[in-house]
């Protein structure tokens, strides 16, 4: 079996991306793959999980049973499943998108001190995921994006230990923060300030060439080299670029070395693994176990690459 074919032998939250991104399948083709998002597999299952409080398990970035202990971190709460369905590119205007994220709307409220859930809270790497899905879903986050962007540091990018004295941005932060931004842009055409505030990470993960210290040039944490999925609020290589193809960015010149780094993961059968899988507590399985070929890591592979290359455009 080809990469294609096999990508294509997948959830349709796979399927759908892959006619997108990997073949010259008709906007007609992609829209009904895509809408079987909301219908079957993992979508159809995690639509299916929400609680009648309008979270899923209970809480808003950990489960209501959490007590700690475990090993990892709980991704069953509703931030986490927010993301796994944007991620999935379930349909917003569907009426399952709508109905959740009503839901979530009205009853949703954060652990921090009881806000609102698309009010958002106080760490911005939580803020800028709640931007990322609030705008993908069509929810009206612009205070949310307000506040982030006083929040910048003097380096350009964002840091959720700032409130507890830091002045040095993050890889983790800065990318949640960038995701949320450019969600926002895409939902609402942004405003100066956004685009100024967007290029300023971009410029701070550019200068350390996606994964490196800027003052020693050391990889910053050996865990950005690694492809993981799911990826939650966490950093690599792989998500960088894939986020800078997503922005519609032309290629630049720092991103090479992190292109390089992906491209020799590819196996000899033309996929890549799965390198990482972040440790905790989740609804249902989506890879196999570490070492083991990854759908999702080879799509978004072959998407990067296809940008870096040329070959294909980058969607809207």
């Amino acid at each position: 079996m080809g990469v294609v074919d096999w990508l294509l032998d997948a959830d349709p939250a796979i399927r759908w991306q892959v006619l997108r991104d990997l073949t010259d399948a008709s906007p007609g083709e992609v829209g009904a793959e895509r809408a079987r998002v909301e219908r079957a597999g993992w979508g159809a299952r995690l639509l299916a999980l929400q609680g009648a409080d309008g979270m899923w398990d209970g809480g808003a970035c950990f489960p209501a049973s959490y007590a700690g202990g475990e090993p990892g971190q709980p991704w069953t709460a509703t931030m986490h499943t927010l993301q796994s369905l944007q991620i999935f590119g379930l349909d917003p205007a569907s009426e399952g998108a709508r109905h959740a994220i009503a839901l979530v709307a009205e009853r949703g409220r954060w652990e921090h001190d009881g806000e609102r859930y698309f009010d958002g809270e106080v760490e911005p790497c939580i803020n800028g995921r709640t931007i990322e899905t609030g705008a993908y879903f069509g929810v009206d986050v612009s205070p949310i994006v307000d506040r982030i962007l006083g929040e910048r540091l003097t380096d350009g990018g964002w840091n959720c230990e700032a409130e507890f004295g830091s002045v040095r941005s993050s890889f983790d932060t800065t990318i949640n923060v960038l995701d949320g931004l450019l969600a926002f842009e895409r939902a609402t055409e942004g405003s100066a300030a956004v685009r100024e505030a967007r290029r300023g990470g971009e410029e701070y993960l550019l200068e350390r060439g996606l994964f490196r210290r800027r003052s020693t040039g050391e990889v910053a944490n050996p865990e950005y080299l690694d492809v993981a999925f799911p990826y939650y609020w966490h950093y690599d290589a792989l998500r960088a670029l894939d986020y800078f193809r997503h922005s519609g960015a032309e290629p630049d010149d720092r991103m090479a070395e992190a292109v390089e780094l992906v491209r020799a993961r590819r196996q000899r059968d033309g996929r890549w693994l799965l390198d990482r899988v972040h440790p905790g507590r989740v609804h249902f399985v989506l890879e196999g176990d570490v070492g083991q070929p990854s759908r999702w890591n080879t799509l978004r592979a072959l998407r990067v690459l296809d940008w870096w290359d040329g070959r294909h455009p980058t969607p809207s």
